[in-house]
């Protein structure tokens, strides 16, 4: 049984999910052991049960919790936009904005699935497949509307969604480019990839 997981996080549960989605990031859920959690929690291995049985359970709350933000996310920069091109154009900045400001957790609610329960892995799928169907949305409409040259909305919807993820593995705080800069770059190429016939967005 899945520990409830509609209670926001008391500070003790946030510095433990916190310290699992860094170690988790730094050494992949299999090369993180408990206790690896709990030291960098600032716990001992017992007191990290009392809050998650298992070591999957933390997994599976860090990629709900992040799963989630990215839909709630992703609503809210459609909603301010009526048109096709801008919302596809919102929504993907706010994606990769997202997975550029908080790629630590991206990296591992994006590739750490395999680990999760088949339990686990539904809900998950669930909230990637609404996440997913947010941009197709926004493709068909365009398409309808003539806003989009689109030949292949399917493919099209992964190829921006595989964009706006793939920024988390790759990006680096180090580098010169701005956060704001690549959610930017990432707007557009995906209204390229649409073939947005109007190139105000």
């Amino acid at each position: 049984m899945a520990e409830p997981v509609d209670a926001p996080p008391s500070a003790t549960q946030r510095r433990l999910l916190d310290a699992a989605r860094d170690a988790f990031a730094a050494k992949g859920f299999h090369g993180t052991t408990t206790r690896d959690i709990a030291a960098a929690a600032g716990m001992s291995p017992a007191a990290v049960y009392v809050h998650h049985r298992t070591k999957e359970s933390l997994l599976f709350a860090i990629s709900l919790d992040g799963h989630q933000a990215t839909l709630r996310a992703l609503a809210d920069a459609a909603a301010g936009e009526a048109e096709p091109g801008g919302r596809l154009a919102a929504m993907v900045r706010r994606l990769v904005l997202g997975h550029v400001l908080d790629h630590t957790m991206a990296r591992v609610v994006n590739y750490e699935l395999a680990a999760l329960t088949p339990e686990h892995r539904v809900i998950i799928d669930a909230l990637r497949h609404d996440i997913q169907q947010s941009i197709r949305t926004a493709l068909v409409d365009g398409v309808e509307t003539g806003a989009f040259d689109c030949v292949d909305v399917g493919m099209t919807t992964n190829a921006i969604m595989g964009m706006s993820i793939d920024v988390a593995r790759w990006y680096d705080e180090r580098d010169a480019w701005q956060p704001e800069r690549i959610a930017e770059h990432g707007a557009r190429m995906a209204l390229r990839m649409a073939g947005a016939t109007d190139s105000r967005h």
